[in-house]
């Protein structure tokens, strides 16, 4: 897979793109609370020089986790996102950390784990919502039978349905038809969202492809290969 400077877009699939995108949750949890505790507990030891192996650490692990995340982007929603990665020198550990310290790859990468746990909530509550909705009014003719006798829906405290036969539950049923149909083009509109979000903020910058695209005489850019170019 590409990029999509070179005429390829994001075309989630449906399955991919509702396990990522419910996923997203938990890992924009656990993300946003390791970036928020290391750099929080680095910046405030870094006076008396115990900050800077947390930091540091903290780096390798978001760096990491990064890579991680183009791998999933990659196998749910289908979206090869290239390494924007400075190449290393070849120096000593504490020169490559610098490096990596100097890299604003890596400030994006932390961002995109900050900002994981608001979108993760904001996908999260989109999916549950318009999924159990739809699947509620659709399945209704099914289960309705198993419900209590006295049981319907309430709006401030008076009825609005009431289903006393299998026929009369039809309604509900087409429209959750409507609203199936809705959920699955949510679903595709988000995952594609989000491979293009995780582009622009994992992928290679915008100036870095253009340059790219100059070097590309033969008209096929190695993507494998582009840490080996200068951003």
């Amino acid at each position: 897979m590409t990029t999509e400077r070179d005429g390829t877009r994001p075309n989630p699939p449906l399955l991919g793109s509702l396990a990522y995108l419910v996923l997203n949750l938990p890992i924009g949890i656990a993300s946003f609370v390791f970036v928020v505790t290391t750099v929080t507990v680095g910046v405030s030891t870094v006076i008396i020089w115990v900050g800077l192996p947390v930091l540091a650490g903290a780096m390798l692990v978001w760096r990491g986790a990064a890579q991680l995340e183009r791998a999933r982007v990659h196998a749910m929603l289908g979206t090869y996102v290239s390494a924007p990665y400075r190449p290393l020198p070849d120096a000593g550990p504490a020169r490559r950390v610098g490096a990596r310290f100097k890299d604003p790859a890596t400030y994006r990468d932390m961002a995109y784990h900050l900002l994981m746990l608001p979108v993760g909530i904001a996908e999260f509550v989109i999916m549950v919502t318009s999924w159990a909705t739809s699947l509620w009014l659709l399945l209704l003719p099914v289960y309705y039978q198993w419900m209590p006798a006295d049981w319907y829906p309430t709006f401030w405290n008076n009825g609005f349905m009431r289903i006393d036969s299998w026929f009369e539950t039809l309604p509900f049923a087409a429209l959750g038809v409507l609203a199936l149909a809705i959920a699955v083009m949510l679903t595709r509109q988000l995952g594609t969202l989000h491979a293009r979000y995780a582009r622009a903020m994992l992928g290679t910058s915008p100036g870095r492809v253009d340059r790219l695209h100059t070097l590309d005489t033969a008209g096929v850019i190695d993507w494998n290969a582009t840490s080996a170019v200068p951003r």
